[in-house]
């Protein structure tokens, strides 16, 4: 019998991204702080608080297979600057404005865990976009239009966001959307999942 798949995460695109799989899961929010404890990369503090999020939900339900994901996003050379979520119109204008004509590269990584199996999988990937050089009424016409105030980086890739881009790079969109799909699929066979 399978057991049961929480995606430890309120997240409507993570929810939406593990609906590709056609796996029937739940979804529990985990209650972890969020804040860096003084991480010098960006892929460290995703990996721990991917990890975390999903040892929350994973020790309060140890039968179950529960994913964690988390995604820090950062400019160019500087992955020790975390860029987040804008929350207000005036952050979003301002992180636009500092990443017209730049390379913004997101870390974000999943853990897999299952407390009764003893089974922890915890990976990163990275994708990476580069910025046009952006006017500021390109940028304000965008953020009304997209409201982009609760994404990383004020941005929606898998909608209007894409106009921001000159191009992308990585091996996974969906990396870029929150949930690298590609690995975790491979994590989740190795649990015996059927995948497709």
């Amino acid at each position: 019998m399978q057991r049961p798949l929480i995606l430890a995460s309120s997240s409507s695109t993570r929810i939406e991204l593990l609906h590709r799989l056609g796996l029937r899961f739940g979804a529990v929010a985990p209650e972890i702080d969020e804040s860096s404890l003084g991480e010098t990369h960006a892929d460290d503090l995703a990996q721990r608080l991917a990890f975390e999020k999903a040892r929350c939900i994973a020790q309060k339900h140890p039968h179950a297979i529960v994913i964690g994901s988390d995604q820090v996003a950062w400019r160019e050379d500087a992955p020790h600057d975390f860029i987040g979520k804008p929350m207000t119109i005036e952050n979003a204008v301002k992180q636009l404005q500092a990443q017209s004509g730049k390379v913004v590269h997101f870390s974000t990584a999943f853990s897999v865990q299952c407390v009764d199996l003893k089974y922890i999988d915890t990976q990163i990937e990275r994708f990476s976009v580069q910025f046009r050089t952006l006017t500021n009424d390109e940028i304000r016409r965008y953020i009304a239009q997209d409201e982009p105030l609760y994404c990383a980086g004020s941005f929606k890739c898998e909608s209007l966001g894409i106009s921001l881009f000159e191009h992308m790079h990585g091996t996974d969109m969906t990396t870029l959307m929150g949930l690298p799909l590609i690995r975790l699929c491979s994590s989740l066979r190795q649990l015996g999942y059927a995948l497709p």
